[in-house]
């Protein structure tokens, strides 16, 4: 087999046995729609916290499931009723502060860009450093959520693909894969960089993923 091809087996490996995104962990059918565009937002800030990230997922669950969905439901539940959703899905040593992140950045979405993120994203122009700026701005989003965010929305928003952010390159590198986003990307194709990137993260955060993924492509 070529280096390509082995490059090509690994990348492939890893999308069948890894390559689930964490918005579709969440439950969420990601679309260029308001409502599932702010889920997403919610779930990046969850998993900014130093917390696993299968407890951030169970939150997300939870605070969806309570009918938290939009920034206006978010904004007009009650500090308490966000701390309980959050408790319900075992997200608790941040529950209070990370309650009331959630309200106001719902609130300062609401007053910015009326609850739509897809005028943020018409603002950012197309540009992935400027997006992560008004990211950024929302309370408990900082570098690793607006990262992401952008990792997970390309397949949305593909004028932002492909997005592999250093922690996609670190897995690519400990696969054996380039470090350079746009030859990794042509190893998967557009349509399923967001997966890729969801596998590589993961490959880079726990090495039996990318031991796994190597013996199955026989690497």
């Amino acid at each position: 087999m070529s280096a390509r091809g082995g490059q090509r087996a690994l990348a492939h490996a890893l999308l069948e046995r890894h390559g689930e995104t964490v918005a579709a962990r969440s439950g969420i059918r990601l679309a260029n729609t308001p409502q599932p565009l702010y889920q997403l937002l919610v779930l990046a800030g969850l998993l900014s916290a130093p917390i696993r990230a299968s407890v951030a997922v169970a939150a997300a669950r939870a605070l969806f499931d309570a009918g938290l969905r939009t920034p206006r439901r978010m904004a007009a539940a009650t500090w308490q009723q966000r701390v309980d959703a959050l408790g319900e899905g075992g997200y608790r040593r941040y529950d209070e502060r990370t309650a009331t992140q959630l309200g106001d950045g719902a609130t300062l979405l609401l007053d910015t860009c009326g609850g739509d993120l897809r005028r943020m994203r018409e603002a950012a122009g197309g540009e992935a450093t400027a997006l992560r700026r008004e990211l950024q701005k929302v309370p408990g989003l900082g570098p690793t959520g607006s990262h992401i965010f952008l990792r997970e929305v390309q397949g949305v928003w593909p004028e932002f693909a492909p997005y592999l952010d250093a922690k996609a390159v670190q897995g690519a590198e400990r696969l054996g894969l380039p470090g350079d986003p746009r030859r990794l990307a042509r190893l998967v194709g557009a349509d399923r960089t967001a997966a890729f990137a969801s596998g590589l993260v993961r490959a880079a955060l726990d090495r039996s993923v990318a031991e796994d993924v190597r013996e199955a492509a026989g690497a």
